[in-house]
């Protein structure tokens, strides 16, 4: 079990997926594909309350990209109207294979090296491709990410995933201190219930900080019951480009962010700040 008092917390930290690697233009003119318009959604996010930007470049097409030039141009723009922000770097194998290029983000120094960068432990199906993640690959970019001291945003999208990272922590690979997002409700891993939720919460490590993201119709009632079960949450148009499923209303990052805040304020909860998070999960304080 985690902490006892899970029920009895106040903050919470809302990490906002911004883009992701999938929604298009096509798809939603609402998502930010340039740096520009990520800088433009990442201060709307700060300022309805998300804490943690978790940042996916896209190239000069809108496509998902590995590019270390754009990479670091994406970075200095959401610290330039952000300064305060979590920046969180993805380092995703959905689309790229070539473990060097995956690490790009971990090699930033000074005002563009990140302060997390996202770890799948394991690989699975999407809807639509495989997401590889070998287990050499898992071990080298948690390596990088200490050697660099990046914490990661350890990933989890089934149970299994969580076994690897106690392995990972049981050999020294990450610090047992961690800070998890639990991803529910795709089609090839655990489904966005509340029964997967808190079996996937009781199995995490003690002292774990976590999170929960519902993907696609599931973001709402994931992200009310991590709410209630004391958790933090994940949102945004990477997992969810709807605001109402039923109708197939077009939502923007400001707005699922502002609903988390809602819902959170119903509990009695209210969203932690950037400074509030570096201490709920183990961050050196940001000097401004």
């Amino acid at each position: 079990m985690l902490e006892s008092d899970l029920l009895n917390r106040e903050l919470f930290i809302i990490n906002a997926a911004l883009t992701g690697m999938v929604p298009t233009k096509a798809d939603t003119p609402h998502v930010p594909v340039s740096v520009e318009e990520t800088a433009d959604d990442a201060e709307a996010a700060a300022e309805a309350g998300a804490a943690i930007i978790h940042l996916h470049p896209r190239d000069n097409k809108g496509r998902p990209t590995s590019d270390p030039d754009i990479y670091r141009r994406l970075i200095a723009a959401v610290r330039e109207r952000c300064p305060d922000l979590v920046i969180c770097a993805s380092c995703s194998g959905r689309n790229e294979q070539d473990g060097e290029r995956r690490a790009a983000p971990l090699t930033f120094e000074d005002e563009l090296k990140p302060e997390l960068a996202s770890l799948t432990c394991g690989s699975m199906n999407f809807a639509r491709q495989a997401s590889l993640n070998a287990p050499d690959t898992i071990v080298e970019l948690a390596r990088r990410m200490q050697d660099n001291g990046i914490k990661a945003e350890v990933e989890v999208f089934e149970p299994g995933m969580i076994n690897y990272v106690c392995y990972l922590i049981s050999k020294g690979i990450l610090e047992e201190s961690l800070y998890c997002n639990i991803l529910l409700g795709n089609l090839g891993t655990s489904r966005g219930t509340g029964l997967d939720l808190s079996y996937m919460v009781n199995c995490l490590p003690e002292g774990t900080t976590w999170g929960a993201a519902g993907i696609g119709r599931y973001q709402l009632p994931v992200t009310a019951m991590a709410l209630a079960m004391g958790g933090s949450v994940r949102t945004g148009l990477e997992d969810n480009i709807h605001y109402d499923w039923q109708e197939r209303a077009l939502a923007t990052n400001r707005m699922l962010i502002e609903r988390v805040v809602r819902i959170g304020h119903e509990l009695g909860r209210r969203p932690a700040t950037p400074q509030e998070t570096r201490e709920m999960i183990g961050l050196p304080t940001k000097r401004l």
